[in-house]
């Protein structure tokens, strides 16, 4: 087999976790195991629904979340605990060797907003990753060490967008 790499998607533009679907639907198609990870995030999605159709397993937070900015000390504290936990469950997944293709949607963000009680589980994972695992990482600002880390390195870029018109998001388009 051939080592798996990881990638990165990155920036203020829209299609980082579109872009990371897409590869898991491309992966599911071929027969790999896929597991889609989502933090930060508890709404439920098309392109969730999507792959747990598919045969993926998708694991994100059931308790509904505020934007981080908006959390108090003590929901943050909460969140972390979440988000630790199902880091956690797919690294278990990961060390199984049950898992071909990972989905860290949002993971990069984690760093950022420091939503992780553990920052150093993530960077373990994605520095000594198994060779046989492609791993694939959304963030809007990714950390250095993240993005000397990746083997694709992309940055989606907002040139416009209809919510700048006060478009809200559209189900099937954005959700």
């Amino acid at each position: 087999m051939k080592e798996r790499l990881t990638h990165l998607y990155f920036g203020n533009g829209k299609g980082k976790t579109t872009a990371s679907m897409g590869l898991a639907l491309r992966a599911l198609g071929n027969g790999w195991r896929v597991v889609a990870v989502q933090f930060l995030k508890s709404h439920p999605s098309g392109e969730v629904a999507g792959l747990e159709k598919l045969g993926a397993k998708v694991i994100r937070s059931t308790e509904t979340m505020k934007f981080v900015f908006k959390m108090t000390e003590e929901e943050k504290q909460a969140a972390r605990a979440v988000q630790q936990k199902m880091l956690n469950e797919a690294i278990r997944l990961v060390n199984e060797g049950q898992v071909d293709l990972l989905v860290l949607d949002e993971a990069g963000s984690l760093c950022q907003l420091d939503m992780l009680e553990d920052m150093n589980t993530l960077r373990q994972l994605v520095e000594h990753k198994p060779a046989g695992l492609e791993l694939v990482i959304t963030a809007h600002e990714p950390t250095q060490w993240l993005m000397d880390a990746a083997d694709y390195c992309t940055e989606m870029r907002c040139h416009r967008h209809p919510f700048d018109r006060g478009i809200p998001g559209r189900k099937g388009v954005e959700f």
